[in-house]
């Protein structure tokens, strides 16, 4: 019997609670056989079983994951009249924050736990056919929706590593002439014969020390990737290895890209390079600047380079989209947080990849890989036991080349993926085997293309190891992985950066959430597909993750809003792509809205928002000078002499999200004013739907807008007080202007530090 530990799903993202006590909680599974003996059932079921979820709501309270575990175990033993053990079942427990198992049940089985107290649904596990970038069709965005005649004007400038000119992603094919308001130009170089109607403009910047190979060609995958997620062509057939096989395509398939290569392989992205780079892209005609580029410490506006940058884009009625960064789960980890500029966090999509691991005895373990390999089967040899005594954390390849390595002691996918699976690919074994340990935190999410056959697994009881002690010939089979439903996406993964803004905490930041965990797209054929030396496999479509994929996402979206509405100003593309944004659930991200912002973008509904929260190069000025940064540090960020004539609060940005600061257990009221633009029907009327819970009173006034117009301006205040004793430090309340057809949606948080 495979230990129940090894199936638990884990939903890393969830804060751990209290233990129950042990002596309790032996006491009642203690219970278990009288309560068996008490359930006797007319059916007997036999092999016609299919996939359930059990959805129970939240985790009980004082308990910890072994316990909630446990209870499944109970249900099922209670439920199910088999030979099998009721471990063998469950195939899968939730039991970080919400409270839930998958199981292998017959329908009466089903039925019957559905009738018991606690249990919210019981519904199959339904396995759909995905598409590739099923990214797209996951937040609603079909092939099919309205297109504008105008989406091939749209430019989208991409600052990243460069551009795989050969793609079918690029191809001009069909394509009319480039936009006259282009005024970009193609670097060529040897190994880059220029570009074509698609891809319209290339140029590279290298400002640093040592010489690389300086062209507009992508040598890593990173630029081309990011791309072909905002506007790649649609590509079918496209796939990993038979992996995430279907279509490929962007945003706005019919829109073009200029790319500016400011980032080099070992050598990063200097300020000054994404500075000339922003410069072009502003002269050069585009409309979207699209940036998956982070730092590693917090610079204030004046001192960062795409917060500049972007000012400057904004300013010229283009929109900057910018990654949020990959340093969370913590909050206060944002790299990309200026209020002028998107910044987009990274959320999950309804796909993981999983690899199932097989050992002689039988025993089956499930863990997370991207592994490309078809089945291997090899001897096994505990890490552990092959030491290289002549470094740290190495192996002795004598002793692995050729085998399976079993290797422990790593808290996440990715640590264990840039640690124990280069390791033992670098000394020449035939797979490797992690037995993790998950964490607050874990990285289920971000599997990365792994150099050899692979599995990150969850053995608590050891019996991976207790096997190879066990005989004189362990043997394993690692097997391809396969495509299953992430059934409770979207949530925010572990890795993107949270808020609050460390600068500029009235302004809610990420403002977004977009996919980005494991996104198939374009790639370079010049880089292998796992990114480590010694792997040859090369591939036109590659997984990878960070928010570095989310941003395009938001890039593609507000460039096909663009297409509609080639007059709207960046603040109103945001604004329409926030107050639309499907809500996310904080109960599966404990830090809320600085977790994934106004919630995960729907471009569908962006369409029509209704109403628009604008606001212009004036309006961010005084913010900064309310803000307390002089005339000098204004100048730098805005290129304005003596712009700091009269300041505002941070407050008074006609921002569509409303923060408030407030000290546990104090009284506290924060009043905003905001004033919204009609944009939908013309003559209209919206009334203030609030949302908060218990220990907030937010007061909207007037609480009905009147619109005879399109374009007219209505303005509005809102008060929020209260106390907040205890509870969490994210507080999260809304405010919806509805008017029927229109619910203009807006976050209002509160953070309790």
């Amino acid at each position: 019997m495979v230990a129940l530990s090894s199936y638990i799903y884990n939903l890393a993202i969830f804060m751990m609670t209290s233990s129950l006590p042990f002596t309790i909680l032996f006491l009642l599974l203690s219970l278990t056989p009288i309560l068996v003996t008490c359930q006797l059932f007319d059916d007997v079921p036999t092999g016609h079983r299919k996939d359930y979820i059990v959805f129970m709501g939240d985790k009980p309270k004082g308990y910890d994951e072994w316990a909630v575990s446990s209870l499944h175990v109970n249900i099922i033993r209670e439920v199910v009249i088999s030979d099998e053990p009721p471990t063998g079942h469950i195939l899968r427990s939730y039991n970080r924050t919400f409270n839930g198992f998958v199981a292998r049940l017959t329908e009466k089985e089903a039925e019957r736990i559905a009738e018991k107290d606690g249990v919210i649904s019981v519904f199959p596990n339904r396995i759909n056919q995905l598409q590739t970038t099923n990214s797209w069709d996951f937040i609603g965005f079909p092939t099919n929706v309205p297109r504008s005649r105008l989406e091939s004007d749209i430019i989208i400038g991409v600052l990243d590593t460069g551009i795989w000119p050969e793609s079918a992603s690029f191809d001009d094919t069909g394509f009319g002439p480039v936009p006259s308001k282009w005024r970009g130009t193609c670097r060529v170089t040897p190994d880059f014969r220029g570009c074509n109607r698609k891809f319209i403009g290339a140029k590279f910047y290298y400002t640093g020390p040592g010489q690389p190979v300086l062209t507009a060609r992508d040598y890593e995958g990173h630029g081309s990737h990011t791309a072909s997620t905002a506007a790649g062509n649609s590509v079918s057939g496209a796939n990993l290895y038979s992996l995430g096989s279907g279509t490929a395509r962007g945003a706005v398939p019919s829109a073009r890209i200029a790319v500016y290569k400011v980032c080099w392989p070992d050598l990063g992205c200097s300020d000054a390079d994404i500075l000339a780079a922003f410069d072009d892209a502003i002269a050069d005609g585009v409309d979207i600047i699209s940036v998956s580029i982070g730092f590693n410490d917090n610079r204030n506006y004046f001192q960062d380079s795409i917060a500049i940058g972007s000012f400057r884009a904004a300013r010229q009625n283009i929109v900057p989209s910018v990654s949020a960064g990959n340093d969370g789960p913590l909050l206060l980890t944002i790299r990309n947080f200026a209020p002028w500029l998107i910044s987009v966090a990274a959320s999950t999509t309804n796909r993981r990849f999983l690899t199932t691991v097989i050992l002689g005895n039988n025993q089956r373990f499930e863990g997370w890989s991207i592994n490309t390999f078809n089945s291997i089967q090899a001897t096994l040899i505990f890490g552990g036991d092959a030491p290289n005594t002549a470094g740290e954390n190495s192996l002795n390849a004598n002793l692995v080349r050729r085998k399976i390595v079993v290797c422990d002691g790593y808290t996440s996918v990715r640590e264990a993926q840039f640690g124990a699976v280069r390791t033992a690919f670098f000394a020449g074994a035939a797979g490797v085997i992690v037995n993790g340990v998950f964490q607050i935190y874990g990285d289920d999410v971000n599997n990365i293309v792994a150099p050899l056959p692979s599995s990150y697994v969850i053995d608590n009881n050891n019996a991976i190891l207790a096997y190879i002690r066990s005989t004189s010939n362990p043997v394993a089979v690692i097997q391809k992985s396969s495509e299953q439903r992430n059934t409770f996406g979207p949530y925010l993964a572990a890795f993107s950066s949270r808020g609050p803004s460390p600068f500029t905490n009235s302004v809610l930041k990420p403002d977004l959430a977009a996919p980005g965990a494991e996104i198939l797209a374009a790639y370079s054929q010049a880089s292998s597909v796992s990114d480590v030396p010694g792997d040859t496999r090369v591939a036109p479509f590659n997984f990878v993750s960070g928010t570095s994929m989310a941003c395009p996402h938001v890039s593609g979206a507000a460039a096909y809003l663009k297409s509609f509405y080639p007059n709207w100003s960046p603040a109103m593309i945001r604004s329409a792509l926030m107050t639309t944004a499907t809500p996310m659930n904080s109960n599966l991200n404990n830090e809320a809205e600085f977790a994934y912002g106004a919630g995960q973008i729907n471009p569908t509904r962006a369409l029509n928002p209704g109403l628009v929260y604008d606001a212009g190069a004036a309006d961010y000025i005084r913010f900064l000078c309310g803000n307390g940064y002089s005339n000098t540090q204004v100048q730098v960020i805005t290129g304005m002499r003596n712009a700091c004539t009269s300041g505002g609060s941070s407050r008074e940005l006609n921002y569509p999200a409303f923060v408030v600061y407030a000290s546990p257990s104090q009284p506290f009221s924060c009043d905003f004013r905001r004033t919204v633009t009609n944009v939908g029907s013309a003559t209209s009327t919206y009334t203030a739907l609030v949302t908060a819970p218990q220990g907030l009173n937010i007061l909207v006034s007037p609480n009905t807008l009147r619109f005879t117009s399109l374009g007219q301006t209505a303005t509005f205040s809102v008060n929020v007080r209260g106390t907040i004793s205890g509870g969490p430090r994210v507080v999260s309340a809304s405010l919806v202007w509805d008017n029927g057809n229109s619910q203009v949606r807006s976050p209002i948080v509160v953070y309790v530090s």
